[in-house]
């Protein structure tokens, strides 16, 4: 599958799920998969299978359960519900537990799964107003890198997670996906062209830096 193939398989919008403080909002992604939902189920709770294709996780995928994921973020387990509902929190350090939702729908032999990560929505107003809306963008192309890794490993394509994130498939790869985000992000909240073009150039200074 190209680069341009599996970037249109995303659907990409914003959301407003809340957290467990209160209000929320959130980046929403779905595609679909050519698996049955077992399979992406296992893929993505599978700690073996994790490090395959994501990064070494530890703890249990579990009700109550908590989990660390290496050099990223950890949470708890906040619904479990095999094969269709994994929600976590979604912690990268103090005063910054978001939460994470994945929905698994079967369809036949093949399984669509919507991802959302949601924020709540006072500390992200305060940062889109401090910095604009770049972090948000930033999040939520490193989701879509990771829906993408996901469609590899379903297909059967064996590669190693850490060091995939700096070939040139993963920069054009986020390069096109902030541009698909800058665009979403600027029909929902009216942002102005400059603003945009200065977010997605900070997304990719992150996933995909020009080199020296």
């Amino acid at each position: 599958m190209s680069e341009a193939e599996s970037l249109n398989k995303t659907y990409r919008a914003l959301g407003n799920a809340p957290v467990a403080d209160g209000e929320g909002k959130s980046v929403v992604l779905r595609r679909t998969f050519a698996a049955e939902v077992t399979d992406a189920w296992k893929a993505c709770t599978d700690k073996e299978q994790l490090a395959q294709w994501f990064s070494e996780v530890d703890g249990d995928f579990r009700q109550g359960g908590s989990f660390q994921v290496k050099d990223n973020a950890g949470g708890e387990v906040l619904h479990f519900e095999a094969p269709i509902t994994l929600k976590t929190t979604w912690a990268l350090g103090p005063g910054m537990t978001t939460e994470l939702e994945l929905r698994f729908t079967p369809e036949g032999e093949n399984t669509t799964l919507e991802l959302e990560h949601s924020t709540p929505a006072a500390i992200l107003d305060e940062m889109v107003a401090a910095y604009g809306p770049g972090g948000t963008i930033g999040v939520a192309v490193g989701w879509d890198l990771t829906l993408h890794m996901l469609g590899k490993h379903l297909s059967g394509e064996a590669f190693d997670p850490v060091t995939w994130e700096s070939t040139d498939e993963a920069k054009e790869y986020a390069k096109s996906a902030s541009e698909a985000w800058g665009e979403v992000v600027q029909k929902a909240w009216g942002t102005s062209d400059e603003d945009i073009a200065a977010a997605v150039a900070f997304a990719n200074s992150h996933f995909a830096p020009d080199e020296e």
